[in-house]
């Protein structure tokens, strides 16, 4: 069997844009649009997005009844031991309390999960729509569902959908749009920008005039690793500083979820078409976890004016001492009650705080001219590339068997992934 002809059953596959001899074996490239933010059936993505709808429909198996609290699933990196129950109630508590904070009355949230939210929220809020890819996940919720409030199963990318528009043209009314959107620990499982692109934007669109996107539990990726240095040193506390570098290294190149620096995430925002600021919120739990000191919370305001970062009445520059032992360290916790605790959006390391709240938001512009200067992989990690390089072989390797029986086959690596597809 030759090589072209190992190369010419590879460019027939569908996931396939170009295959080539490289120096130890086959470089393959995938075709952007097996990539696309809105994938059709048996895309490279929406086999991603269904990987992450199969783990929930397993977490979801044997829940609790609904309404009752569901923390299954929420394990400690660090130890692998399921996270606190009462971190976990202050965890919702943090998250509730911020959405509350904004009075918002028709609530769509992408990615409901087990309903932790809904619940939370729903004795406050006139309609509420639901989504989630899970399939278990709003099958448990059917039986709380209202007139004024619906669950579909829906990715995040399809909150435009006939589904979707018409739960909330049922619940709220006509051609009445939420006053917040909301996606709360679901960044964590997008592929790439491309896709947070198009999430965000559609969310931005559909929000009334002076609501609000929140984007709440959010992987900082200025603070990868940081994180990364962190488990490894709790699984091996008698390795060398040198080794635990190189284990950190290792366990960030093959990371799997996505993890966000809230300046990309403005620079997403200016393409809304729209006034947008954005304030970016330290987690404020007492409990010191993962949770606490490796996520925050993202508001975008839709039509307000605000000041450029920085300004006068915000105090920045307080060093987090959950990450930095340096002099006038604070938690988050600690600082709260004083005003609204914000990340340093320059230092994801550093705290601030804002009294009142509404002087902590700023310009989508002037955060995003944060970013300047600042290498891209340091505002995002995403998680497709590294899918894509794992996934793709393993496909390709039994296209190959199927089609070319007998064949020596050779070693499959992949070239480029894109990760901004739209």
């Amino acid at each position: 069997m030759t090589d072209e002809a190992i190369l010419d059953v590879l460019r027939g596959h569908p996931w396939v844009a170009t295959a080539r001899r490289g120096s130890q074996g086959v470089l393959v490239r995938p075709r952007p649009e097996t990539l696309a933010a809105r994938p059709r059936p048996g895309a490279l993505l929406r086999e991603f997005l269904e990987h992450w709808g199969d783990v929930y429909d397993w977490v979801y198996e044997g829940s609790p009844e609904p309404g009752e609290p569901d923390f299954s699933g929420w394990r400690a990196s660090d130890t692998g031991r399921p996270l606190p129950e009462d971190h976990m109630a202050d965890w919702l508590r943090c998250t509730a309390d911020l959405v509350l904070s904004r009075r918002p009355s028709r609530v769509l949230e992408l990615g409901c999960g087990s309903g932790l939210l809904l619940h939370a929220l729903r004795e406050h809020l006139s309609a509420y729509v639901g989504t989630d890819v899970s399939a278990a996940a709003v099958e448990r919720l059917g039986p709380v569902t209202t007139p004024r409030l619906a669950v579909v199963r829906a990715a995040a990318h399809e909150a435009r959908s006939e589904q979707v528009t018409r739960a909330l043209a049922d619940t709220m009314g006509p051609r009445t749009r939420p006053d917040c959107v909301l996606l709360n620990s679901v960044t964590q499982c997008f592929p790439h920008l491309g896709y947070l692109r198009a999430v965000l934007l559609d969310a931005l669109d559909l929000v009334a005039p002076g609501g609000t996107l929140i984007i709440g539990d959010i992987r900082h990726a200025g603070l990868l690793g940081h994180y990364c240095r962190w488990v490894e040193r709790a699984k091996d506390p008698e390795a060398d500083a040198a080794e635990i570098g190189r284990r950190a290294a290792r366990r960030a190149a093959q990371e799997e979820e996505m993890l966000l620096d809230p300046r990309m995430v403005a620079r997403i925002a200016l393409e809304a078409g729209r006034p947008v600021a954005v304030s970016a919120h330290a987690r404020t739990m007492a409990g010191d976890t993962e949770l606490t000191r490796y996520r925050y919370d993202l508001v975008l305001h839709t039509d307000v004016e605000a000041p450029d970062w920085p300004r006068s009445g915000v105090r920045d520059g307080i060093p987090n001492a959950l990450l930095d032992d340096s002099p006038g360290a604070c938690t988050p916790h600690a600082l709260r009650g004083g005003g609204a605790v914000l990340l340093d959006l320059a230092d994801p390391a550093r705290l601030a705080v804002a009294r009142p709240a509404s002087t902590g938001r700023f310009t989508a512009q002037s955060v995003a001219a944060l970013a300047e200067g600042v290498e891209p992989g340091l505002l995002a990690h995403e998680p497709m590339t590294a899918f894509v390089a794992r996934r793709l072989p393993e496909v390709l390797y039994d296209h190959l068997r199927s089609v070319l029986p007998g064949a020596q086959l050779p070693v499959i690596g992949v070239e480029e992934a894109p990760g901004d597809a739209r």
